[in-house]
Parts: C-alpha cells; sequence; structure tokens
C-alpha cells in the first residue's frame, strides 16, 4: 500500500481569464516550492438548543475557506507570475509595479504516489516575503487565498505539465545592498514581506466564496547589521525617510533589483544577548514614492 510523501509532492498552476474558472483545456505549469499548506478548512457551528439530558442536538460545516502559504527559494523567472500578482501590478518592460491589476490562478496539487489530485480556483496572492540571510539560499513564501476547492480525484488537469525552471536559487553571497543610495557593508539579513490584506466575501446559497476582495498594498521587512556606528540608528531617531535597493544575482545577467524608493524606520534594537558582536535590528515600512509611483518597484535584468 502506498503512502503519501512530501518528496512525491508536485505543484502546477495555470492563469485564469476569468475569476475563479480553469481554463478548458488548461496548460499547467510546474511550480517549484519547499513546502505547501494549500488546503481547505471549514468554519463550523452548533445549535443552541437547550436538552434535559444536557447532550448537543446539532453541528454543521460553515463556509469553506480554501488558503495556505507555498514556501519557495527565490530563483530566475520562475515566480514572476506570482510576483506581478502579488504587486497587483504586471510586467511592463521588465518592470513590475504595486498597482491595482488583479491576477488569479488555477493551481494544483499532486499526490503522485497516490495518484490523487487537488484543484484550487480563484487562486490570488494575499502575502509574499523574502529572507535574504548571509550562507544561506534566498528563501521566502507566497500565502494563497483561493474561492473554491475541487475534490480530489485520480486524474490531473493536465497529463504534460510544462516543466519548472532550472536555474539555481539566489544566495547570500551574490549582490548588492544600498541603503539611502549608498552601498550598506556588513549586513545581517534583510527581510521583506508584502502583505495584500485578501478578504474571501461570503453570500447566502453557498459554502464557497463569492469573491476576493483587497486592502491596501502593506510593505514592511526587517534590515540587521553589526553595530559600527549611529549613522543608520539616527534614521530612526530623527524620523528620517530613506531608500533600500537590493540585487539579487549579478546585476547584468539574470538578476532582480528590488527597490524601496521610501522607507520610515520603526525601530533601532540593538539589545546584548551574551558577549558576542551587537546587531542593529531595524524594522521599516515602505511608503508609495511620487518618483517612482509605487511603493516597490523590481526590475528583472536578463542579460
Amino acid at each position: 500500500m502506498a503512502f503519501a510523501a512530501g518528496s512525491a509532492h508536485g505543484l502546477s498552476y495555470v492563469a485564469e481569464s476569468t475569476f475563479g474558472t480553469t481554463p478548458a483545456t488548461p496548460s499547467m505549469v510546474a511550480l517549484r516550492h519547499t513546502s505547501c499548506g494549500l488546503q481547505l478548512t471549514k468554519d463550523a457551528f452548533q445549535s443552541a438548543e437547550l436538552r434535559s439530558d444536557r447532550m448537543i442536538a446539532g453541528f454543521k460545516q460553515g463556509q469553506n475557506r480554501c488558503s495556505g502559504d507555498i514556501g519557495i527559494e527565490f530563483s530566475w523567472k520562475e515566480f514572476d507570475p506570482f510576483i506581478a500578482a502579488a504587486m497587483f501590478g504586471s510586467w511592463s518592460s521588465n518592470v513590475v509595479k504595486c498597482g491595482t491589476t488583479v491576477s488569479s490562478f488555477t493551481l494544483e496539487r499532486a499526490f503522485e504516489d497516490i495518484t490523487q489530485y487537488e484543484v484550487f480556483k480563484g487562486c490570488m496572492v494575499n502575502t509574499w516575503s523574502l529572507s535574504i540571510k548571509p550562507n544561506a539560499m534566498v528563501t521566502g513564501s507566497f500565502g494563497i487565498t483561493a474561492k473554491e476547492v475541487v475534490a480530489m480525484t485520480g486524474t490531473p488537469l493536465d497529463a504534460e505539465i510544462t516543466a519548472s525552471q532550472t536555474e539555481l536559487p539566489y544566495d547570500g553571497f551574490s549582490g548588492t545592498i544600498k541603503e539611502g543610495g549608498s552601498a550598506l557593508g556588513l549586513v545581517t539579513g534583510v527581510d521583506i514581506s508584502l502583505q495584500n490584506n485578501l478578504e474571501a466575501l461570503f453570500a447566502l446559497g453557498s459554502k464557497n466564496a463569492a469573491g476576493i476582495t483587497a486592502g491596501r498594498s502593506n510593505i514592511t521587512g526587517t534590515v540587521s547589521v553589526f553595530f559600527q556606528d549611529v549613522t543608520m540608528r539616527n534614521k530612526f531617531v530623527n524620523e528620517t525617510a530613506s531608500s533600500l535597493e537590493i540585487v539579487l544575482g549579478n546585476g547584468t545577467a539574470k538578476s532582480y533589483t528590488i527597490l524601496l524608493p521610501r522607507i520610515v524606520y520603526s525601530g533601532a534594537d540593538n539589545a546584548v544577548s551574551g558577549e558576542g558582536p551587537i546587531t542593529l535590528n531595524m524594522p521599516f515600512t515602505a511608503l508609495v514614492d511620487s518618483s517612482v509611483g509605487s511603493n516597490m518597484q523590481i526590475t528583472r535584468t536578463a542579460s
């Protein structure tokens, strides 16, 4: 008897032209991932009826909620459709900015060792995070909110899935970081998180969501550096707006430049926990910049 194992888990996607509707003959594309928590959960409620025997008379399952995180190691071109969807934008001349363009996908989880497939429709990107650390791959996740999930079947949507990209993930050794327009040295880590505050909407007559609405584009993060002087700390103390530019790759071929053109720091933690080096941990919020027209801009450089 076969048992489902993560080593045989597959994940694929196709863009939807109409929200919540899978194309009639979908050409699925494999998606590289390190984990997948996409699943169906249900609300529940029980009867408030009072009985002389103290028993509960009724219990019902409520609304279907479909969501979960997809863990990734960030690599060239693999996640471009999901980056654009997370930013509610679209790639134009290899640049994408946060905007108001809505994108949705159909995602399919494949449990190949037991030949079962689970389809999620109307998938929108609620969150996107990246973590850049020394001596490690650049990791992250996409948080998905979906309209509905289809019961598992033994037949996939597409028997010939387009293969993933094959480039190696980015790492903490390559690339550069600029803060306020100047190279920032001795960085111990950068974390960036985008939150779209998606909300599934429900109406009478169906357990599935009728639609999904988006809140504001909220980008936050943390820059961590070895504590050398007060230059960075004073930007927090004086509430001085700055900027952050991160290049993943060598900057000339198959690389990404992530620009947060206007950030404000909300802390400068330099706590001591032992005899080792002291780090300065500075959380920030990214704001819209009038010259860029966005709170974040990503540029991809092919060659």
